[in-house]
């Protein structure tokens, strides 16, 4: 299983951390780098982060976990990623999700309804700008081509059976969400065949790729730190249920995040998201430290 990192996108932070986060991630031993999304909160915007994250890095791949698309008008997406695309020179994966936040879509003026379609058919639309074939008749391509032929690989940000079998036809796997504050290893293991079903139903001969994020934390601090996150994020859909979530997120210690990482890999996972929950950029080095990488 390898193991990623995403860039603390969601706290606040300037040019300082962002270089320390990009550069200690490249140097590795990390497979990924990846970059979350939201409106209406303190996060910095997905595409600039990740623009970023491509100019300061050279080996990592990068990562969106996960683009809300059907909030977005797809051309822009398109031309957006395809841009990252060429600065990464290639290593862009495009996770795409619908989101559950309607803030977030009211923000910038996008139509939370019928979600699950629009994005089945911005999906389409992308791939169709990536190959280069305008927007409009009598309109020219939208540039720059992506670096990668027929653009970046897409995985799908999906939860249960009907949002797989959607995935199926247009992505190279799934990033489940479920286990963002816990690692549950054998509900990961059936969400994993589950997916596997999904792309055999859909005359898929290929394996599909599987990975998953933990929220998680180390140092002195670690308590309040972890707990702090996990309800400022989860507030917006109820603040009992956010506390709740706050005061039952295990991962507190380096021992609480090995038993993670090893439920995740026996479950299956062949790339695991770890979600930091500071800026600080020591938390790498307490992350190698207490996985041993």
């Amino acid at each position: 299983m390898q193991i990623a990192m995403t860039l603390p996108t969601m706290l606040a932070h300037g040019r300082a951390e962002t270089l320390a986060w990009c550069r200690g991630i490249d140097e590795g031993p990390f497979s990924s780098l990846a970059v979350p999304e939201r409106i209406t909160y303190s996060s910095h915007s997905l595409t600039v982060e990740l623009a970023a994250a491509a100019a300061l890095t050279e080996r990592v791949r990068l990562w969106t976990t996960v683009i809300v698309l059907p909030s977005h008008n797809a051309v822009s997406v398109a031309k957006d990623l395809a841009s990252v695309d060429q600065l990464a020179q290639g290593r862009l994966t495009v996770g795409v999700g619908v989101g559950g936040r309607a803030h977030d879509y009211r923000a910038i003026g996008g139509d939370f309804s019928q979600r699950w379609q629009r994005m089945d058919d911005q999906v389409a639309e992308m791939q169709r700008i990536w190959a280069q074939e305008p927007p409009f008749e009598g309109a020219d391509p939208v540039g720059p081509p992506p670096f990668q032929p027929g653009g970046p690989p897409l995985i799908g940000g999906v939860i249960g059976p009907k949002a797989m079998a959607r995935a199926a036809a247009w992505a190279e796997g799934v990033d489940d969400p479920t286990s963002i504050t816990a690692v549950d290893g054998p509900s990961l293991a059936a969400r994993r065949s589950l997916v596997i079903d999904a792309w055999k139903h859909a005359g898929r001969t290929e394996v599909p790729h599987f990975s998953a994020s933990l929220w998680y934390a180390l140092g002195a601090d670690a308590d309040r730190q972890l707990g702090d996150y996990v309800y400022n994020y989860m507030k917006i859909f109820d603040e009992g249920f956010a506390r709740q979530m706050a005061e039952s997120a295990p991962v507190r210690s380096a021992a609480a995040l090995r038993d993670a990482m090893a439920a995740a890999e026996a479950a299956g996972c062949d790339e695991f998201f770890l979600v930091p929950t500071t800026a600080d950029p020591a938390e790498l080095d307490r992350t190698r430290d207490a996985l041993g990488i």
